[in-house]
Formats: C-alpha cells, structure tokens, sequence
C-alpha cells in the first residue's frame, strides 16, 4: 500500500512538473509579452485586426479553416523549411499571435500555410473565387468550395461590381449573378490582414527575404 501511494505521487509530481513547464510557464512568458514599435508605419507590431478582420476570423473558426491550413511559418520540419519555400521570411513566434483571442496555429496542411496569405496573395477577387472553386483557381486542389458564403441573385439593372467572374459550370444562369455574402467578404479581410513578414526583437528578417 505504501508502494503504491508513492508511485501516485511521484505520477502526480511528474504531471504537476510537466504542465507547470510546458502550459503555466508558457501562459506566464505570453502575458509578459506586449507590442513593439513599428518605425515605418509609426504603429506597433503586430498590427491590429480590423472590425472586418474580426468578424472573419469567426467566419475562419467557424468554416473549420483550422482542419486543413496552419498558420505557422515553421524554421524546421518533417519536409524542410519554410523559410526556404518561401512561406516566410522568419520564423513565427509567440508575439505574432498577441493579438488573437484564439491562435490558429493548427498542425494539419492538406492546404497551405495562411501565416502570409495575405503577402502571397493579395487579390481579393481570387480569394472569392477560391472559396467558389478552388480547382478553379488553383488546379488539383482538394479544398471543398464554400458556396454557402455566396449569393446568387438575379441581376438588377446593372451587374454588381462585386459580382464574381465565373466561367463554364460555374457561371451562373443567364441574368443572374454571384455575389459575396458579408461572411465571404469578412473571411477574405481576414485572410488578406494574415502576415508575419514584419521584424520583432525575438524574429529578425534577414535582408533581402520576401515571401514566395
């Protein structure tokens, strides 16, 4: 009996230790941690998320975006670096996500990695027509489309300027159109706001260094 209360407690102590290392003591650095000063744009780093931003983060949570993208340029990996590929100019750390109430760092990529979507691909029309097709825009892809996020209305007069540009199967009958949805346009200022090219004290960017 005595045996066994000192291997609880020894089990017990090594819980106690391993979480007081991995979960408390990173909890504690994180809430240490505040903005820097950005000398270009006279704000601080990281930015801060717009209203649009905001609410498409939801839309990013609640779309299950998390299953198949990360958001973390990765200095080593199972396949190499990310730096290397062009994902990145640096590493992400615990800075980056200073602004987020939920960090979506994942750890699956049937996708791509998001950290610099909005480097990478800065078009919006592409992103919308991305989240309508992606086999559309990027050939081979696996993504689902995400129909649901648009409208396909019957055109009032003039073709909205926010219409989509679809062809073949996905054109839409004649005399109608295909439209984003407040939730659509909320995901893409998302994903367009998604970037850790910026220099912190812990992540410096090497001269020269863009994103691919």
């Amino acid at each position: 009996m005595h045996r066994l209360s000192t291997l609880l407690i020894g089990i017990l102590l090594v819980f106690l230790t391993s979480w007081g290392g991995v979960v408390a003591y990173s909890a504690h650095r994180l809430g240490c941690l505040e903005p820097v000063a950005d000398a270009d744009s006279g704000g601080t780093l990281p930015p801060v998320l717009a209203g649009s931003a905001i609410a498409g983060q939801r839309v990013y949570a609640s779309e299950g975006c998390i299953a198949c993208h990360s958001q973390q340029v990765r200095q080593t990996s199972v396949t190499g670096s990310d730096i290397a590929r062009g994902w990145g100019v640096r590493p992400s750390v615990a800075r980056d996500y200073l602004r987020d109430a939920s960090a979506f760092l994942g750890s699956s990529r049937l996708g791509q990695d998001l950290s610099n979507v909005g480097v990478r691909l800065p078009d919006a029309k592409w992103h919308y027509r991305h989240l309508y097709n992606p086999s559309s825009v990027s050939e081979g892809s696996v993504m689902p489309p995400f129909r649901d996020l648009f409208e396909v209305r019957r055109i009032q007069g003039q073709r909205s300027d926010e219409a989509l540009d679809l062809t073949g199967a996905d054109a839409p009958a004649a005399g109608y159109e295909v439209v984003p949805t407040s939730e659509a346009k909320n995901l893409v200022a998302y994903l367009l706001s998604l970037r850790h090219d910026y220099p912190l004290p812990e992540a410096p960017v090497k001269k020269g260094a863009s994103v691919q």
